[in-house]
C-alpha cells in the first residue's frame, strides 16, 4: 500500500521545511526577473489581478496534484509514476509522463544556469562600479560585451553549475534541508531590505498604483494568456521538482493548507520584486514595459545614478543569484534521485553526472550569444530552441497529464486519501478545477504560445 513506502531518500524534517523548499523551487528568475517585466508589458494592476486569479484556478490544484504524487510515490516522479499506475490498475506507460517532467527540468537547468550566471557576475560588476553614471546605450554595450565573451558566459555558468551540484549531492538532510534553511530567510531579507531603498529613493506611490490600481482598458486576451502563463511557469509545474519534493513530505502534513502557503510565499515574493524593481523604473523615468533587458540593462542605469547604488545593486543581483540557486537545486533532484535508485549510484556520482551533463548541454546556450548567434534554425538559436521546447511544449504538456492523471485516472478514494480530505465541498471545488478548469487553462497556453511560433517561423501571417 501506499502509506508503506518510504523514500530512500529520507524527508522533510518538518512541514516548514517543506514550504521553504517548495516556495524555493517555485521562487526563481522567473518571478523576479521575468515576473516584472511581463507586467510592465501588460499593462500593470489588471495583470496582477488576473495572475492572481489563475494561480488559484490553475496554478494550485496542478501543484496539490504533482505532491499527492510524490508523496503516494515516495520515489522520483519517473519511478513514482510508474509505482502509482500499476496501483491504480493502469498501464505502466504513465512513467513516460515522469520521463516527460525530469527531461524538461533538465533542458531547462541547463539553459536557467547560463542566466543565473549572468546574475553572479552582475554582483561583482554592479559592486565593482561597472555602471556608475551610465547610460542607456553604455549599460547595452557593456550587457553586450559580456555575453558576447564566450570564455565569461561559460565561465559564469560553471560556477553557478558547480554550486547547484555541490548541494544536492550532500542529499536531502545534508544538502537540499540546509541550503534552503539558509538561503530562503536570506532571500526574504534581501527582497526587503531593496525594497526598503527603493521606497527611499524611488517613486514608491507610482508603483504601488501600477500594481495594485487595476486598469481594465489595458486588458487583451494577450494579456490573459501571458498571465495565465506566468501563473503556470512561476509555480515550477511541470517539471518534477515539486514531485520529487512533495515525496520527501511527512505523511502526516497536510496538502491543501501547506500547498497554498507555498503560493501565496510564492506570489508574495513576485508581489515584492514589482514594489523592489518598479519604484526605481519610476523615480528615474525609465520604461516599466522595456522586455527582459528591464533587470540587466534598465535597471543597472538607476543604480549607476543612485545614493549607495553600487551597494544594493549588488545586493539586488546576489537576491536574483541566491533564488536561481534554490530553483536550480530543485530541477537538478529529480533526475538525481532516479539515478540513486534505479542504478545503486552514491549521490555525489549521480550528481556529479547529472551537473556535468547539464552543464554540456548548457554550454549551446552560452554560445548561442556569441560565437553560436548565427547558427540558427527557422529563426531560433541553440538558446532558444531549448527554451522554446522545454518550457512552450514539455511544461504545459507535463502539467495536462497530471491534471489528467489526478482528476481522471487515480481513484477519489487515493486522492482524498492523500489530501486528507473527506467528498466535501473542498474537494469536489478540486476535482472541478483540476478536472476541468486546469486543462483548458493549460491547453490555451499551449495553443498561444504554439500561435506565436508558427508566427515567428512564417507559417502564419
Amino acid at each position: 500500500m501506499a502509506g508503506a513506502r518510504e523514500s530512500i531518500h529520507g524527508q522533510w524534517s518538518s512541514r516548514w521545511m517543506f514550504i521553504l523548499a517548495a516556495t524555493g523551487s517555485a521562487v526563481g528568475l522567473g518571478n523576479i526577473w521575468r515576473f516584472p517585466y511581463v507586467t510592465g508589458e501588460n499593462g500593470g494592476g489588471a495583470f496582477v489581478l488576473i495572475y492572481l486569479l489563475c494561480v488559484a484556478a490553475v496554478g494550485i490544484p496542478i501543484m496539490m496534484g504533482e505532491t499527492l504524487i510524490g508523496r503516494r510515490g515516495r520515489q522520483s516522479p519517473i519511478n513514482a509514476m510508474r509505482a502509482l499506475a500499476l496501483e491504480e490498475g493502469l498501464s505502466a506507460n504513465w512513467r513516460f509522463l515522469g520521463w516527460l517532467g525530469v527531461v524538461a527540468g533538465f533542458i531547462i537547468l541547463s539553459f536557467y544556469s547560463v542566466v543565473a550566471g549572468w546574475s553572479v557576475a552582475y554582483v561583482f560588476y554592479v559592486g565593482g562600479g561597472a555602471f556608475a553614471g551610465t547610460d542607456a546605450t553604455a549599460s547595452a554595450a557593456l550587457f553586450e560585451s559580456f555575453t558576447g565573451s564566450a570564455l565569461r558566459v561559460i565561465g559564469w555558468h560553471s560556477l553557478f553549475m558547480v554550486m547547484t551540484g555541490i548541494i544536492v549531492a550532500r542529499g536531502v538532510s545534508g544538502g537540499l534541508e540546509q541550503a534552503v534553511k539558509w538561503l530562503m530567510p536570506a532571500l526574504f531579507v534581501l527582497l526587503l531590505v531593496v525594497v526598503g531603498y527603493a521606497m527611499s529613493t524611488g517613486d514608491f506611490g507610482a508603483a504601488v498604483n501600477y500594481l495594485f490600481a487595476p486598469d481594465f482598458s489595458e486588458v487583451t486576451g494577450e494579456s490573459v494568456l501571458a498571465a495565465l502563463g506566468q501563473a503556470f511557469f512561476s509555480l515550477s509545474l511541470g517539471m518534477g521538482a515539486i514531485m520529487i519534493y512533495g515525496s520527501y513530505l511527512p505523511a502526516a502534513t497536510s496538502i491543501p493548507r501547506t500547498i497554498g502557503l507555498v503560493a501565496v510565499c510564492d506570489t508574495g515574493v513576485a508581489m515584492l520584486a514589482g514594489l523592489a524593481i518598479f519604484p526605481i523604473v519610476f523615480g528615474f523615468g525609465l520604461e516599466p514595459g522595456s522586455g527582459p533587458g528591464l533587470v540587466f540593462v534598465t535597471l543597472t542605469i538607476a543604480f549607476g545614478h543612485m545614493p549607495f547604488g553600487q551597494l544594493f545593486g549588488a545586493l539586488f543581483f546576489v537576491l536574483l543569484s541566491v533564488a536561481a540557486l534554490t530553483s536550480a537545486i530543485s530541477i537538478l533532484e529529480p533526475v538525481v534521485a532516479w539515478l540513486v535508485e534505479s542504478f545503486k549510484w552514491s549521490r555525489a556520482k549521480a550528481s556529479s553526472a547529472s551537473a556535468l551533463s547539464a552543464w554540456v548541454l548548457g554550454v549551446g546556450s552560452a554560445l548561442s550569444f556569441n560565437e553560436w548567434a548565427d547558427l540558427q534554425l527557422v529563426g531560433k538559436t541553440f538558446f532558444d530552441w531549448c527554451e522554446f521546447l522545454s518550457t512552450t511544449v514539455m511544461l504545459p504538456l507535463g502539467g495536462l497529464l497530471v491534471a489528467i492523471f489526478v482528476g481522471w485516472r487515480m481513484s477519489q478514494r487515493s486522492t482524498m486519501e492523500e489530501l486528507g480530505v473527506s467528498d466535501g465541498f473542498f474537494y469536489r471545488v478540486w476535482r472541478v478545477l483540476v478536472q476541468v478548469i486546469a486543462p483548458i487553462g493549460v491547453l490555451l497556453i499551449f495553443g498561444n504560445a504554439l500561435v506565436i511560433f508558427l508566427k515567428d517561423v512564417g507559417v502564419l501571417d
